[in-house]
């Protein structure tokens, strides 16, 4: 195991959430895909599934060995995948980041937390229960809610509305920005330069 691995407070594996299939690809419920895919293109990092029911694979991040994984189960069942290779490799709870969708905050705004709830998520939900504790961190891509009338059963199910649809591309790639600093610097590092919102325009307001 490499030696960021062994550090009980660093970061050392991203898990994405999502479900598998080309059917839900640019559904929103699938951001945490995207924020893994998007890090596995920006470092050669291949991904294979083998042994659990996940595509994961071992990278260098910013000169940080780190593990990558994108559960094949569906999104209730995403803890199954996260706690096998976990107990594999050894890793412990505080040392993953869970990248997944929310719809509490305004599309396009992401933020990234420590331990906390699943606030109603059933894939981190199914994280809690599979690794017996809530202490892995999280980086939250918003979503919104729905406009007209959908349930929320339906709307995470869904592409993005048309003039969403580039604020949430631009909102992966800050997403993939904050899980590098993760890796390298730490939650804190990252918590201070992107828990802001980002107005239109690339303006921040730090008062958030």
């Amino acid at each position: 195991m490499s030696r960021i691995a062994s550090e009980r407070d660093q970061v050392c594996v991203v898990i994405g959430l999502g479900n598998p299939g080309r059917e839900y690809e640019r559904t929103r419920h699938n951001a945490g895909f995207w924020v893994v895919d998007e890090l596995a293109s920006r470092f050669n990092v291949p991904m294979h599934q083998r042994k659990v029911p996940a595509l994961w694979g071992w990278g260098w991040v910013r000169g940080r060995k780190a593990l990558l994984v994108k559960p094949t189960t569906f999104m209730n069942r995403s803890g199954e995948a996260a706690a096998t290779i976990a107990r594999y490799h050894g890793i412990g709870a505080e040392q993953i980041l869970v990248v997944h969708d929310d719809l509490d905050l305004p599309p396009g705004r992401i933020k990234v937390a420590r331990g906390g709830g699943a606030g109603g998520h059933r894939g981190v939900q199914s994280l809690i229960q599979h690794l017996g504790c809530n202490d892995f961190h999280r980086l939250k891509l918003g979503i919104g809610r729905p406009r007209f009338g959908e349930t929320v059963e339906e709307f995470v199910l869904r592409p993005p509305y048309e003039d969403e649809v580039e604020v949430l591309r631009e909102a992966l790639f800050r997403a993939a920005d904050a899980a590098e600093v993760i890796l390298e610097d730490g939650v804190e590092a990252a918590m201070n330069r992107f828990n802001r919102r980002v107005e239109p325009g690339g303006t921040e307001d730090l008062r958030t």
